[in-house]
């Protein structure tokens, strides 16, 4: 596929606001509010079975998800435990524990673990202690590979140079920076006070004890945010160089996150500037050399995301964009998600269900999805389109076993559309997403989604831009 840069990238507001529909982020497909309770933990041991009969060394994904934050944080989404108590994080560590023993033991084959990641929450929120007792259950559990992407979510607010140096011990070679914005204004407004300063020494501490990738988070359409305050936010992220920028659009959906209700709907800013502030960012993000990976997620060239996307090895998971396709992601705490073969499992949401689970031996699944013949072939089509920007019929049909044009008719019409307005390229053998389309390749991936068509009105997602 042929890179594209910030630069390339075509911002046609027009579009943008003809398109800025709710849809899917597609992490997965199907998506999560298919998900159903009739999927229960013998649906999930019966693909790790499944596994150990069919690809028993296919290499791993993990995930632990710690849900403990010291403080809240208006526009936060997450599933979270608001929390001074650090006991609460110690009894936590020893459940996710025995989940790591009941699942490592359904694991044959001796398979490598070549990704590790801890989200939250805050994962920091663990003392030192904790967090090398859980380094060590997950090690004990699977075999983590010498080169393994081992990364971590932190909150520059909560941590030193030293925490850094400590996580770089206990294996850690990524690191995701939570930043959002540096303007004062905005955050009072959402509760998050974090200055440059801790901001670079997290950033710092992480170059210099060997991480290799730096991911910097931020947020556009917060409360009180102007083009001139993000426009100084960029210019100092981009001056701390991270490997990596996420560039979130913030959903305001107080009716489901209750921490949003304490903004003030009067100061988030109105569709334009926001806008505004999206086009400023591809701009800056442009010119200061970033590749564009899709979504909201920008590069630079030599960043493995951007490697992965080069050689069309890239894919999305429940983190977003990754780099290693042919792992399954096996997912251990609260609320998480994992996938295994043609199943998705997520765990149930609050502490309490999760230990009651666990103290009866059981896995504490709360819903799943199982996935059919045509889940399969839909969910690759997604992922290529998502991730490569462009799909090749006779590859896609050589690899499910159907005449590409024949078996998505009705998506190829609906494209048409799309294509009129110059989001897409369509031709008798292949699609490719232009670089006016590239911000709206959710729309465009929202063409192949059977269910979406089925319960458009009824799901509640975020919006496209």
């Amino acid at each position: 596929m042929t890179t594209t840069t910030a630069a390339d990238l075509v911002l046609d507001l027009p579009l943008v606001k003809k398109y800025d529909t709710f849809g899917p982020r597609y992490t997965s497909y199907p998506t999560a509010d298919r998900f159903h309770e009739a999927f229960t933990a013998e649906h999930y041991v019966n693909a790790l079975h499944a596994r150990n009969q069919t690809r028993p060394r296919q290499p791993l994904s993990l995930y632990v998800h710690v849900p403990f934050c010291n403080t809240i944080c208006y526009y936060c989404a997450c599933n979270k435990v608001i929390t001074k108590d650090h006991g609460r994080s110690a009894k936590y560590i020893k459940y996710v524990g025995r989940e790591i023993g009941i699942v490592g033991g359904l694991v044959e084959g001796g398979p490598k673990v070549e990704q590790l990641h801890w989200g939250g929450g805050t994962p920091t929120f663990l003392a030192r202690d904790e967090m090398t007792t859980l380094m060590g259950m997950l090690r004990a559990g699977f075999d983590v590979a010498a080169g393994a992407e081992i990364s971590i979510e932190v909150d520059p607010r909560k941590v030193d140079a030293e925490t850094i140096a400590f996580l770089g011990t206990l294996g850690f070679n990524r690191i995701s920076v939570g930043i959002q914005d540096f303007d004062p204004e905005v955050q009072k407004a959402v509760n998050r006070i974090q200055t440059e300063e801790e901001t670079r020494t997290v950033i710092d501490a992480a170059r210099a004890n060997g991480f290799v990738s730096v991911n910097a988070d931020l947020i556009y359409g917060l409360p009180k945010q102007t083009v001139p305050g993000f426009s100084a936010t960029l210019d100092k992220v981009i001056d701390a160089s991270p490997d990596r920028i996420a560039l979130y659009s913030y959903a305001h959906v107080p009716h489901l996150f209750k921490p949003q209700r304490r903004i003030e709907l009067t100061e988030v800013p109105a569709p334009e500037t926001k806008l505004a502030i999206l086009a400023l960012a591809i701009d800056k993000l442009g010119a200061a050399g970033y590749t564009y990976i899709g979504m909201d997620h920008f590069a630079k060239p030599t960043d493995e995301l951007a490697v992965a996307q080069r050689q069309r090895k890239l894919h999305r998971n429940f983190q977003g964009y990754s780099t290693k396709p042919d792992c399954d992601l096996l997912a251990f705490g609260i609320s998480a998600i994992g996938k295994v073969g043609a199943a998705y499992v997520q765990n149930v949401k609050t502490l309490d269900e999760y230990y009651d689970r666990l103290d009866a031996q059981a896995l504490p699944v709360l819903r799943g999805v199982e996935l059919n013949a045509d889940d399969l072939i839909r969910r690759d089509v997604i992922q290529r389109l998502m991730c490569d920007f462009d799909l090749d019929f006779v590859a896609a049909g050589a690899r499910h076993g159907i005449v590409f044009a024949e078996y998505f008719a009705p998506e190829l019409e609906a494209l048409a559309p799309l294509a009129e307005d110059g989001l897409v390229e369509v031709t008798d053998g292949a699609i490719a997403v232009t670089p006016r389309g590239r911000l709206l390749v959710r729309t465009v991936a929202m063409q192949f989604d059977r269910y979406l068509r089925e319960a458009r009105e009824r799901a509640q997602y975020s919006r496209v831009i």
